[in-house]
């Protein structure tokens, strides 16, 4: 009995000497991570923005792009087109966060769960897919030629109008679950309280709900806005090049004109600047305590009639049939051989999958390993972070907390070329610049995706109480060992879902590493876009497959473990 009481050993003074100093090991470590991965290659792209050749500061830089109408034409572009993403993925995501929470009818769950599948499904393959059945020389224009006679192929997927269906498809879902997580939050009491005055329909959803969802939605949208401001590859694949982003990318990767090289630089000081104005006006909206709030309610969804159960399901499954056209072009074209000039492929073969996996392993090895050790790092830094953004008043944790949001917001374009310029220097006694070795890609990963970690534990986490907690504490628990022994174990299933959605976003991410991909060293987006613009399309194809077959198992594992957590969509 004796060796249960807390004795001096355990809570005298040694004891409260060592717990402090780890704790700011702890938190020493997390900060040195957060200077070094995060802050640094930052400054250094504001650094390189605002000097010249000499390291003078300047002006001229930012002042020979703002005199540039090129330049000024696909600001004004890339922000148009942002605007609009917006807007449409608004109108779709809005309305099915509503009618999937709201609302029930046949189909709800299957609906609920396939709703999610676009947003996994990676924007290269997505694209690729459109182009293999609406391109000039994809199965619709085949079946117009064949069948109706028309020579004309309807090229809709070429510009600005096809980024936008390609971007609307893919990003919806994350406006959903924005939406979806703030009205989870809504008192129903509140609206029928708005239906007992004679408020319903649209007039209900426009003085109550949609007010109340504001928070939410704004997170949502300026996420789109972002996203889609900063995507390169969705507009060199339909052939447009006069955005920001576009010729961010293009002015880098050529190695011989420096004036293009430093207005690579300069868009990608804009687009982070962009993200952390984005950031300041998300963050009068939504605070910390706004991520992860207790007051989710239950709602008891209402019973749709006949004829709305049918318009439901119709336009659910409208949806459904167009966000999958990426899927089914994928799929034919990997498993297809000889589809150029029919409907459908004229055979079917596993040899591009045998070539991808026999011949080109690397692809696949190097995208499991990379974000592998990306989820891992995530975890070693992001539970104790959300430990100490939920759990502690330390100095410095809103900033943790801002930066983290940053993080989310700072399009990987950005990222990739500002690692570019802060590690291509040799590292102490070693004389290696970090560019050269491959850890850098599972850092980049990692810094990419820990909020998604961040984020996942910190939600379970405030859903512990602290008594259990400080019960531990009373009977001679270390704060390590209250972490380790108590806290971990009723929070795993948060920390679970952020490391597989990290994982999953990974495992398909191009913007960043695209820059930072050297012989040896290519996961699959990358594999993809060599094979694609090699002309090897069904190569491309296979390693597509291989890709949504992974995010979409991953999906439904945190299907399974997150369930109704997640705003209540897979309730």
């Amino acid at each position: 009995m004796t060796t249960t009481r807390p004795t001096a050993s355990r809570v005298g003074r040694p004891q409260g000497v060592r717990i402090p100093v780890i704790s700011m090991v702890g938190f020493g470590f997390i900060w040195l991570f957060l200077i070094v991965f995060v802050a640094f290659p930052l400054v250094r792209i504001f650094y390189d923005a605002f000097t010249n050749e000499a390291g003078s500061f300047t002006l001229a830089n930012f002042i020979e792009f703002f005199t540039d109408d090129y330049y000024l034409r696909s600001l004004w572009k890339s922000l148009v087109l942002g605007a609009a993403t917006v807007f449409t993925t608004s109108v779709v995501g809005i309305a099915v966060a509503v009618l999937l929470l709201r609302y029930d009818f046949p189909g709800r769950n299957v609906f609920s769960y396939f709703t999610m599948l676009p947003l996994i499904l990676p924007p290269l393959v997505g694209v690729l897919g459109f182009v293999f059945i609406l391109g000039r020389a994809g199965t619709v224009n085949v079946l117009l030629y064949d069948h109706f006679g028309v020579e004309t192929p309807i090229n809709f997927m070429y510009g600005l109008h096809g980024v936008i269906l390609v971007e609307t498809l893919h990003l919806f879902p994350m406006i959903t679950l924005s939406v979806l997580d703030a009205l989870s939050k809504v008192d129903p009491t509140l609206e029928e309280a708005a239906e007992g005055m004679g408020a319903k329909g649209w007039r209900k959803f426009r003085d109550i709900t949609l007010p109340l969802m504001t928070p939410g939605y704004i997170s949502g949208a300026l996420l789109v806005f972002i996203w889609t401001f900063a995507d390169f590859i969705t507009p060199l694949v339909l052939g447009v090049q006069d955005v920001l982003a576009s010729q961010a990318y293009l002015n880098i990767v050529q190695f011989v004109d420096r004036r293009l090289f430093r207005m690579g630089i300069v868009i990608s000081a804009l687009l982070v600047l962009l993200a952390i104005v984005f950031v300041v006006v998300a963050r009068q909206y939504v605070a910390i305590k706004d991520y992860s709030s207790l007051a989710y309610s239950k709602v008891a969804r209402r019973k749709l009639g006949p004829v709305k159960q049918w318009v439901a399901v119709g336009s659910l499954s409208a949806l459904m049939l167009i966000s999958f056209i990426p899927h089914v072009g994928v799929t034919l074209a990997a498993f297809g051989r000889g589809w150029s000039l029919t409907p459908l492929p004229v055979e079917y073969t596993l040899a591009f999958f045998e070539r991808v996996s026999v011949e080109s392993p690397k692809f696949i090895i190097n995208s499991f390993l990379y974000s592998g050790l990306a989820v891992l790092i995530c975890l070693i830094i992001g539970v104790p972070m959300a430990w100490i953004l939920g759990r502690t008043k330390t100095p410095g944790r809103n900033t943790m907390d801002a930066l983290t949001t940053l993080i989310l917001a700072i399009p990987g374009t950005a990222i990739g070329i500002a690692y570019i310029r802060a590690f291509h220097y040799p590292l102490p006694f070693i004389e290696i610049p970090l560019t050269s070795m491959w850890i850098i890609l599972p850092l980049v990963l990692a810094v990419r995706r820990l909020p998604y970690t961040v984020r996942g534990s910190h939600s379970s986490l405030i859903l512990v109480h602290t008594s259990m907690e400080e019960a531990a504490r009373n009977v001679g628990a270390t704060r390590l060992q209250t972490f380790r022994d108590i806290t971990v174990p009723l929070v795993w299933k948060g920390i679970l879902v952020g490391a597989l959605f990290s994982f999953i976003t990974s495992i398909q991410e191009a913007s960043a590493t695209i820059f930072l991909t050297l012989g040896g060293w290519e996961m699959i987006p990358f594999g993809i876009f060599t094979f694609y613009i090699a002309g090897s399309q069904s190569e491309a194809a296979a390693l597509g497959v291989v890709l949504i077959v992974v995010c979409a198992l991953s999906l439904f594992v945190v299907n399974r473990i997150a369930g109704a957590r997640v705003g209540g969509l897979f309730g």
